[in-house]
């Protein structure tokens, strides 16, 4: 029998689950405490807010006081709209990966033009980040997205360091994005993973794919002088809120889930991860949204009811899928039956990374 959470809407089919004595889950527990340390949740919040912001304009050195992702999403949407109310001149960086929806494109081109905000889009090299994507598929490993979330980092530096930008401003926050389970992805700076399975696994020499190590971020940060900020966290968060501004002032559109602005990713969460490796995402992301007071649990659970995927479109979906990566009908079908791999099967440094990132957390906002 399922076991779900009296409070949030995690169950027992999720991995390193427990429940006290009310029924209420170690997850939401954890949301809970980690929400309470952001600067938004201080006494003196206002002050930090403004001294963050002081910080980042007299380390200044260049047309621009710090640099922006910007995918079409909400909170990447929502930061470029708040570091501009803020007084700040960003320069936005758009992750062209070949994934992008026309929604999203619709977005960015809405916010950078109403916000009158520089963009820089970066276009991977499209072969050598499909035969990086494909090298993940044949080694059965969870985080297929880590592969996106590693070089949009590693882009970001590489254009701060061009731009002499001391600040990264990112859209994480604890608000809506605390609840996660270790099992669900992996660490995103693995770089020697990520090398290891694409070894293995790839065909090509990988030439221009941007990349990005722990260590070397570490000199990012201490030798180069280069933070990244997480300014939601500065800010008491509200998802609905902010889709609602954005709507309102600068024609932003809803594209149906939590990085669905990305067809890759929209087709990774509600199809491959429920169906291969019985993940179901739609807890985590309501379950922070419940925390958060934004979504009712029972509305959450019906929510739960439905397939993750549209029924009647995902024919259509897995043949543009497979067809953009070069892959057959019997293949991807092979790859949906294939017992997963952890990514732990390869070589990774990814404990000892994970380590010194907590003790980096439990101090930052000291």
């Amino acid at each position: 029998m399922i076991i779900t959470c009296t409070r949030c809407v995690m169950n027992s089919t999720v991995p390193g689950i427990f429940f006290d004595e009310n029924g209420c889950c170690n997850y939401c527990i954890e949301h809970e405490e980690k929400v309470k340390l952001i600067p938004a949740n201080k006494k003196d919040a206002e002050k930090r807010l403004k001294n963050l912001i002081d910080k980042i304009k007299s380390k200044k050195r260049g047309q621009y006081d710090c640099i922006i992702g910007l995918s079409g999403g909400v909170d990447s949407s929502y930061v470029a709209y708040i570091v501009t109310k803020l007084g700040l001149n960003p320069l936005a960086v758009h992750f062209d990966n070949g994934w992008n929806s026309e929604l999203s494109i619709k977005n960015i081109e809405n916010i950078v033009r109403n916000l009158k905000i520089d963009l820089v889009t970066y276009v991977i090299d499209w072969n050598e980040f499909r035969d990086i994507q494909k090298s993940f598929f044949k080694a059965n490993v969870v985080d297929i997205e880590m592969i996106t979330d590693h070089a949009i980092f590693a882009a970001m530096y590489k254009i701060a360091n061009k731009n002499k930008i001391k600040y990264i401003i990112s859209g994480t926050n604890a608000a809506t994005e605390s609840i996660m389970p270790d099992e669900w992805q992996h660490f995103k700076f693995d770089l020697l993973n990520l090398k290891s399975i694409h070894k293995k696994y790839g065909s090509l020499k990988i030439k221009n794919y941007p990349t990005v190590s722990i260590w070397n971020i570490a000199w990012q940060k201490y030798v180069k002088g280069i933070e990244t900020v997480s300014i939601l966290n500065y800010l008491k968060y509200n998802k609905n809120e902010a889709m609602n501004i954005l709507s309102e002032t600068i024609g932003w559109s809803y594209y149906g889930g939590k990085h669905y602005e990305s067809s890759f990713t929209k087709f990774y969460q509600s199809y491959i991860l429920p169906e291969k490796f019985n993940i179901d995402k739609r807890l985590i992301h309501l379950s922070d949204l419940i925390m958060n007071n934004e979504v009712d649990r029972s509305q959450a659970l019906l929510e739960l009811q439905k397939k993750p995927y549209d029924e009647i479109q995902i024919e259509a979906d897995i043949e543009y899928v497979i067809k953009k990566l070069g892959m057959t009908k019997s293949e991807f079908s092979n790859y949906m039956s294939t017992k997963p791999k952890s990514h732990y099967d390869f070589p990774s440094y990814a404990k000892i990374a994970k380590k010194l990132v907590n003790i980096y957390k439990k101090n930052r906002y000291n």
